[in-house]
């Protein structure tokens, strides 16, 4: 079932949409399947596993410093990710820490201390104009606000959002909207 779709940057080069999905069963083979099937109607392409990361050029200690968070490398991209601290459902089923209630912040280098910055923050209700706000302040243009469950409790909302300057800079900016959040680092880095 189809449960969300929206974008993640407002200029693409092709425009490029995402689309959440939500399924149960009993078989997660065939859950699989029904997946790789849809993916094999976009230009979706598999993973490739990953030996070793290039180094990233940028100062990730600065950057983990100002977020408070340990990011990690993922190819030339610096991820930092967060969890909601109260547990997640979607209808009956609990979700882990970091099933679809992550706040998510990628960095990527664009050469003498400066990055493109994206991602998006998890949020319920009270918390979304707090967080809009924040991203204003700092500087950080607001892509689109959705959900991506219809059942979830607590409700969550989702902001995507993008920047380009001063990696530490954009760091700070983003912290001052986490905090409004109620997040903790992702246990282990990555999600």
């Amino acid at each position: 079932m189809q449960t969300a779709i929206h974008k993640h940057l407002l200029a693409h080069e092709p425009d490029v949409w995402w689309v959440h999905l939500h399924a149960h069963g009993h078989d997660p083979v065939a859950i699989a399947r029904g997946l790789r099937a849809a993916l094999d109607y976009t230009g979706t392409p598999p993973s490739v596993p990953v030996t070793s990361s290039p180094r990233v050029h940028l100062d990730t200690a600065a950057i983990d410093a100002a977020l408070g968070v340990k990011g990690f490398a993922d190819g030339e991209i610096y991820k930092c990710t967060y969890v909601r601290r109260e547990t997640v459902a979607d209808g009956p089923v609990i979700l882990p820490p970091g099933l679809g209630s992550t706040t998510s912040v990628n960095f990527q280098p664009l050469g003498g201390g400066r990055a493109a910055l994206s991602g998006d923050l998890v949020m319920i209700a009270s918390e979304v104009q707090p967080v809009l706000v924040a991203l204003r302040l700092g500087g950080v243009e607001l892509v689109e606000v959705h959900h991506h469950n219809l059942t979830d409790e607590p409700r969550l909302f989702f902001v995507h959002y993008w920047a380009v300057g001063d990696a530490v800079r954009l760091a700070k900016s983003l912290r001052r909207a986490v905090d409004t959040t109620n997040v903790v680092p992702m246990p282990g880095g990555a999600a």
